[in-house]
């Protein structure tokens, strides 16, 4: 009865949405001439959708955007605002991709935090802009493991394991010096890509970047000096940049239009069953299981920026 009354609330709700987005939605659609297309992403870089789907920045958000403003007539350039501690490492290089590939100018506008993943793909770009109290840099990868056998122990559950293949339960146990050696072969691996791309994306040396790719912050106006971004301003100086990029003259902010009320609440109805059925804290969570005799479900981190 409670998921009906819901649904049926939702229903008045997106009709109700979908009538006010007439009106308070405005046609965007009319054709200027010196536009530069500004488009802002925020959260941290995965794969796929999370959440409500608006939080995170991924490949296909990101290449969906910058697809969608190749329609629409007037478009010399694109500021790309971002706001984003860092992510995952595969999802971080396909966005490096599809900026560097795209066909016209592409300025980085950083927000507060563009770090790790986020000065990754920022990289990419003609050019980056920076306020001068952003935390950029982070340049580095991490691995983070778990090792739950000491608290398994002090409660008493015993662990057994079938497995195919020497290493498949490594993640779920102290690692072995052979482990542990191999995970940081890896994470040196994706340090040194890490780097090389920048390098490329920068026009810079790799070497001329080792000393600042130790994983610490910087401040916009500290990265400026290092040759890590180009410019310290807002979204007017990214602007500029971008007519000068594309040779624009009085150019314009082209703002494509955000997702309609209607658009929001229809995600919301999907997304609500979800939230219903036990989107619980994890320590909860935690506590039931053990409280069955289940096994922890502990997690691991995966090498990421």
């Amino acid at each position: 009865m409670i998921l009906r009354k819901i649904f049926v609330i939702l229903l008045v709700l997106i009709v109700a949405g979908a009538i006010f987005g007439l009106f308070y939605y405005p046609d965007t659609a009319d054709v200027l001439e010196n536009r530069v297309a500004y488009i802002s992403f925020q959260g941290p870089i995965q794969e796929g959708l999370a959440g409500f789907g608006t939080g995170v920045i991924t490949p296909d958000r990101v290449a969906q955007s910058l697809d969608d403003l190749k329609d629409i007539e007037g478009i010399e350039a694109v500021v790309m605002r971002i706001d984003s501690p860092g992510g995952a490492i595969g999802a971080s290089q396909e966005i490096y991709d599809i900026i560097s590939s795209y066909d016209m100018p592409v300025v980085i506008s950083m927000g507060d935090m563009a770090a790790s993943g986020g000065y990754y793909i920022a990289s990419a770009a003609d050019s980056i802009v920076a306020h001068p109290g952003t935390m950029t840099g982070s340049i580095g990868v991490i691995t983070t493991f778990y090792d739950p056998d000491g608290l398994l122990e002090n409660l008493g559950i015993e662990r057994e394991t079938v497995m195919s293949g020497e290493h498949k339960d490594m993640f779920s146990r102290t690692l072995t010096d052979e482990e542990r050696e191999k995970m940081q072969t890896l994470t040196d691996e994706a340090y040194d890509q890490f780097i090389n791309h920048i390098a490329e994306g920068r026009e810079m040396n790799p070497e001329d970047i080792l000393p600042y790719a130790t994983g610490e912050i910087f401040l916009g106006s500290q990265a400026l000096e290092y040759g890590l971004v180009d410019s310290l301003g807002g979204r007017s100086e990214a602007l500029r940049v971008a007519a000068e990029l594309s040779g624009l003259e009085d150019p314009e902010y082209y703002y494509p239009s955000e997702p309609g009320l209607f658009q929001r609440m229809s995600g919301l109805a999907v997304k609500i069953p979800q939230i219903i059925q036990g989107q619980k804290d994890p320590e909860l969570v935690l506590l039931e299981r053990l409280e069955d005799g289940l096994k922890p479900a502990l997690k691991y981190q995966v090498p990421g920026f």
